[in-house]
């Protein structure tokens, strides 16, 4: 077998065994005839790695965790959809399939949740912006100095308000807050595939912004959960009383214009009792028919109220952000490690990646 190896080698310029591992000591005993190099090198980045430790700032990571609501109520209301219908009411159809699978997580990276929450206040006793705090410690003003349209930016201003200019200023800096923010402060996933809880991470330098910006970005998700999931169940209820009001209406009149058939006939010839009975049935059995509809109205508005109820909420929190909030921080022993081992990684590639070429460039 080593001898094929070596025929091959000799043959067809295949390495052999014997020759890799010389090859091998021979890279060591060059790497170790640099040692004091290395060694010099090893130093000097865990002198840069100690400076990167006190230079770096520390990261504040909040964290919300919250279970997400199946749909299990969809088919509770089938047994209503033909009483529904006589009343022109839809029951079909839920909003639960956007809050399905992956389309929940994506709803917390959207351009329209991540900007309604960085215009909310920090706390109600402030006026200042979640977007201005986030401005503040990234230090974004100093970069508009030169730009005294920037400088002037308020984003507690009306933007229906601002002429075309502004608003296209305002809308570019929100655009691109929003997108770092997408990829460096935040984090939505789900933690285990198998379970349905799903955890928001908002990880910053400041410790006030990544906590508020959580609670509020979820609460913002929230708010939006409830005004589209319920919304079918809302109109239905707002129809409903609509027609329960109109029914109700036409059955009092039916039953006054009863009253005042007998009302206008007092003293009625007993030969003539079609002009008293004819109309009194008549405005009798009107009353009776809305009376029987109003009945049926009123147990679809209770039953709707009920579907409304169970429809809330979409999000179960499990745990929520509390100071002190989860520190990230490089520690001096770690920045010195960190940086001599790369230094000297880096380094013996560097020697390793040079010898490699004056070989091949001396063999040619």
């Amino acid at each position: 077998m080593t001898k094929s190896i070596q025929q091959s080698s000799d043959d067809g310029g295949e390495i052999s065994v014997k020759e890799l591992i010389l090859d091998i000591q021979d890279w060591f005993r060059y790497l170790f005839s640099k040692w004091r190099l290395l060694l010099i090198i090893g130093i000097i980045g865990a002198i840069i790695g100690l400076v990167y430790a006190f230079w770096k700032q520390p990261l504040y990571t909040a964290t919300t965790t919250f279970v997400l609501e199946g749909n299990e109520n969809g088919s509770s209301l089938g047994r209503l959809s033909g009483m529904a219908a006589l009343a022109g009411i839809d029951f079909g159809g839920s909003a639960s399939g956007l809050f399905q699978g992956n389309n929940i997580l994506e709803l917390y990276k959207s351009r329209s949740t991540l900007e309604r929450t960085l215009l909310t206040k920090v706390d109600s006793k402030s006026e200042e912006l979640l977007i201005d705090r986030y401005i503040a410690f990234e230090k974004l003003r100093d970069d508009w100095k030169e730009v005294p349209e920037l400088e002037r930016l308020d984003f507690r201003q009306d933007p229906e308000q601002l002429d075309s200019l502004t608003r296209r200023l305002r809308d570019g800096v929100i655009t691109s807050i929003v997108n770092a923010i997408r990829s460096d402060v935040l984090t939505v996933e789900k933690p285990d595939r198998s379970l349905s809880i799903i955890q928001v991470d908002v990880t910053s330098p400041d410790e006030v912004f990544s906590k508020v910006f959580n609670e509020n970005l979820v609460q913002t998700v929230n708010d939006f959960y409830i005004q589209t999931k319920t919304k079918k169940s809302t109109d239905n209820i707002a129809l409903l009383e609509q027609k329960v009001d109109s029914v109700r209406a036409v059955m009092s009149g039916a039953i006054y214009s009863a009253v005042r058939v007998s009302d206008a006939t007092p003293n009625l010839n007993p030969t003539r009792q079609v002009q008293r009975l004819g109309p009194a049935q008549e405005a009798q059995f009107s009353a009776e028919t809305n009376k029987a509809i109003l009945s049926q109205l009123l147990q679809n508005l209770e039953l709707t109220k009920m579907n409304l109820l169970q429809e809330q909420p979409l999000i179960q929190l499990v745990d929520t952000p509390v100071y002190p909030l989860q520190v990230n921080r490089l520690g001096k022993v770690k920045g010195i490690i960190a940086g001599g081992f790369l230094a000297v990684f880096l380094a013996m590639l560097v020697f390793t990646l040079r010898r490699f070429y004056r070989k091949l460039m001396h063999s040619d």
